[in-house]
């Protein structure tokens, strides 16, 4: 604050002591660094208020920069989210159409392509043209389809995996 040395502060005490006096110079010199003590307090109390103020602005700005960005980027995705509703339109129309045309004609491909995959083994192609047949034929309100009863089917070989047939007679872990 102000640049005083010690060679001023003497020169002021002394002045002090004539013009005051000795008995009243100590509770003077008291008052004077209550006063001083205060005033320092009040100053650093400012300073505070206007650091926190300064904050506060820095915050405010940062705040409203976060929420400029999240709007944009909400934005963005509706945006995104509009375009590939719109792109997917005509896919959920055609697939609206083809839920109304029939479940059984979209099936039907299906199974005939299963008798055109070529066979592995004779076992294996007979239970594919077994199993296309009986899907393709329709089925009347009590028939039952006839399979090939275990006794008919040759010996199977415990490596080789039969998706079609039946389990061999002497294996009980598969049923």
């Amino acid at each position: 604050m102000f640049d005083v040395g010690f060679s001023e502060l003497m020169v002021i005490g002394l002045v002090a002591l004539v013009v005051i006096g000795p008995e009243k110079l100590p509770r003077v010199a008291r008052t004077i660094g209550h006063l001083l003590g205060r005033m320092q307090r009040h100053v650093a109390e400012v300073k505070a208020d206007i650091s926190r103020e300064i904050q506060l602005d820095e915050m405010r700005r940062l705040q409203s920069q976060v929420v400029d960005s999240a709007r944009e980027v909400e934005s963005a995705i509706r945006d995104q989210a509009r375009e590939f509703e719109e792109s997917m339109r005509p896919v959920a129309a055609e697939v609206e159409s083809a839920i109304g045309a029939g479940v059984s004609e979209v099936a039907a491909p299906q199974v005939e392509q299963l008798s055109e995959l070529p066979p592995v083994h004779a076992e294996t192609a007979r239970a594919v043209e077994t199993q296309v047949a009986l899907a393709k034929a329709p089925l009347a309100a009590g028939d039952v389809p006839a399979t090939d009863s275990v006794a008919d089917e040759p010996s199977h070989n415990d490596s080789q995996l039969d998706l079609f047939g039946q389990p061999a007679a002497g294996d009980q872990t598969r049923r």
